[in-house]
């Protein structure tokens, strides 16, 4: 039985630092920098993921608009199209969508509405305990007299 995206969010905690469409892109800023992270998921009132916003987004928007950026709101830089998964998809899927997907970021949805999120980190996190244990089982099964 392969992991799910919920034994992930059981450990980590199911908080989330979000964004709202019309936030500024310099409060964003000082938002991810103030938590250490890289992404946001953008929500509107019910909670409900409308987008995804982040630190690349931002440096595309400096690129493409100089220092004016900053006070753009935030639904001017950011991802609509956001690769999302439930608590019962598999780890192993969700590594497959953000590889193909080339995101870093995936936030988790249950009943349409935000859950959590959980990054590439997480699943690599996961996936290298998974490992270790099964390598200690085998190296004990073998070592056994």
């Amino acid at each position: 039985m392969e992991t799910r995206v919920y034994s992930i969010l059981k450990h980590k905690g199911s908080d989330v630092v979000t964004a709202v469409a019309d936030q500024s892109i310099s409060s964003l800023a000082a938002v991810l920098y103030a938590h250490r992270i890289g992404a946001a998921p953008v929500v509107d009132a019910g909670n409900k993921v409308i987008g995804i916003i982040s630190e690349r987004d931002i440096i595309r928007g400096i690129v493409e608009h100089g220092a004016s950026v900053l006070t753009m709101p935030v639904s001017a830089l950011m991802t609509k199209l956001v690769s999302v998964c439930t608590l019962e998809d598999r780890i192993g899927d969700v590594l497959e969508m953000i590889t193909l997907n080339r995101t870093r970021h995936v936030p988790v949805i249950a009943d349409g509405k935000l859950e959590g999120i959980i990054s590439i980190g997480d699943v690599v996190k996961q996936l290298l305990e998974e490992a270790q244990f099964e390598v200690a089982a085998l190296q004990n099964y073998i070592t056994r007299p």
